[in-house]
């Protein structure tokens, strides 16, 4: 049975001071690209953001300069919501090879690198926007990680992904695929948020724009192919894969600076400007492709979406998963 640990999981007290409208403002990869066509590179472009034009599946989220301001910073807010861990797993101290799935602009891995010199540390994705210039242990790789992997066979001692949402049709079969190319004894860790926004004392009203907005992209995910809840099953699915020692543990993440603890209001601070940033480039294509929405429409409904998700009086919050299991010393 997988281990659940939630003594962070609990009630966050709530600023003494509330405010209706307060917030921050909403503001290559070297070789491995050059058989690229020159069109995967550009990706392609709707509404005026740029989206990945590489993989069987669309991919929810862009991959322009705004996105990838938008990744850096979530990265930033992950690591003060784990209290300085980039991870959670307990891999060993010299590990020879590690694997990103989903890696974005490529700041997980390379911090990785930095941490872990004796690793070889790969992160793949279906959009190009990681550096040129890394650490002579980092590399990146552009694949759809959906298909199957040409990796060798239990070649790695840690594969980690971080907030696969609106990308990932079927996570049985990724899962499986990280099973079959971890070594015995290695390490997989899966962390997402939770995409249904909780509120513990009913001060978010069940009528307001930011539940309305939540409901249309569960049901506009739902439609593509790619449930935000797929999360509260990755124990099961880590199990059926055949992991071991698999550990979940839940945290919440503040909608916006509305806490008392100031480690959770920084952390809220940082999510109101990523979501602020992040909501057209999501909502656009998602709205599109998952309701029928014309972008006009969804620039409409956006409006009011901003004022709940910058009021402080919503004590909003996101559930964030991490997951992470071993695959069994035993396992041939």
């Amino acid at each position: 049975m997988a281990e659940s640990i939630e003594e962070e999981y609990e009630i966050i007290e709530a600023h003494d001071e509330g405010f209706e409208d307060e917030g921050t403002g909403g503001s290559d990869a070297g070789s491995s690209l050059t058989s690229l066509q020159s069109s995967i590179v550009r990706g392609v472009t709707e509404n005026g953001r740029t989206y990945a034009a590489y993989g069987k599946e669309e991919y929810g989220m862009p991959m322009d300069e705004q996105e990838m301001d938008r990744i850096d910073m979530s990265h930033a807010k992950y690591f003060m919501l784990l209290e300085r861990k980039r991870f959670l797993a307990p891999i060993p101290d010299h590990p020879q090879k590690i694997l990103e799935l989903g890696c974005g602009t490529g700041i997980w891995s390379i911090d990785i690198a930095d941490d872990y010199p004796s690793a070889e540390v790969i992160g793949v994705d279906i959009a190009p926007i990681q550096p040129r210039w890394v650490a002579p242990n980092c590399r990146f790789e552009i694949d759809d990680i959906e298909q199957p992997w040409t990796w060798r066979p239990s070649s790695f001692d840690f594969i980690f992904a971080r907030d696969l949402l609106l990308s990932i049709r079927d996570f049985p079969k990724l899962i499986s695929q990280c099973y079959t190319h971890l070594k015995p004894g290695g390490h997989i860790e899966f962390e997402s948020i939770y995409g249904v926004v909780k509120c513990d004392d009913d001060s978010l009203p069940p009528d307001s724009d930011f539940i309305t907005f939540n409901n249309h992209v569960q049901n506009a995910a739902n439609a593509m192919g790619c449930p935000l809840t797929d999360c509260a099953k990755f124990v099961e699915w880590f199990e059926e894969a055949g992991f071991e020692c698999v550990v979940e543990k839940k945290f919440k993440i503040p909608s916006n600076p509305w806490p008392k603890d100031p480690r959770l209001r920084l952390i809220g601070a940082f999510e109101l400007e990523m979501f602020l940033n992040g909501l057209e480039g999501m909502s656009l294509r998602l709205f599109e492709r998952g309701m029928g929405w014309t972008a006009e429409e969804t620039t409409v409904f956006l409006t009011g979406v901003r004022k709940d998700i910058r009021n402080q009086r919503f004590h909003a919050y996101y559930p964030f998963y991490v997951i992470h299991a071993r695959k069994p010393e035993t396992a041939e």
